[in-house]
């Protein structure tokens, strides 16, 4: 007896030991691709949005740095951003080596997003549970057969 499965063609979105990006590893490197956008949309209309950014962090220095470095030169330092969202978003979409890179970037950025305040960890707590069980779940598939 054919059953409804046996009939519908098997999606295999990230074969094992292909070295294919899954849809986890394109939607996140996708996210960090429109991200990156977002700030250089920022930048060109209105860096002097970023001002408030770093005003609930718990630590001083991050505050301080905030208001006296980014702050000073706001637009180039939000491209700078940009442009680091993006190659995150590159490497993720580039996959082998390049993904594994990515993955382990889009974790950093967002630890370092917490240092920003507690309000920052409601979106950076739960996207980094669901970052990391997705690398988890990728990474042995990144590189192709026997990781190469």
């Amino acid at each position: 007896m054919t059953g409804i499965r046996t009939l519908l063609p098997k999606r295999r979105l990230s074969p094992e030991g292909t070295g294919h990006r899954s849809w986890r590893t394109t939607s996140l490197g996708g996210f960090f691709m429109v991200t990156g956008g977002i700030h250089v949309g920022l930048a060109a209309a209105d860096p002097s949005i970023y001002r408030t950014f770093a005003s609930g962090s718990y630590l001083g220095f991050v505050r301080e740095k905030w208001a006296t470095v980014f702050m000073a030169r706001p637009r180039t330092w939000a491209l700078l951003l940009a442009g680091g969202e993006m190659a995150i978003g590159a490497g993720l979409l580039g996959g082998g080596r390049a993904a594994e890179l990515g993955w382990l970037a889009a974790i950093g950025f967002h630890l370092l997003l917490m240092l920003f305040g507690f309000g920052f960890w409601l979106y950076a707590v739960p996207a980094l549970a669901v970052i990391v069980r997705a690398a988890r779940h990728d990474w042995p598939h990144l590189r192709g057969p026997a990781g190469a």
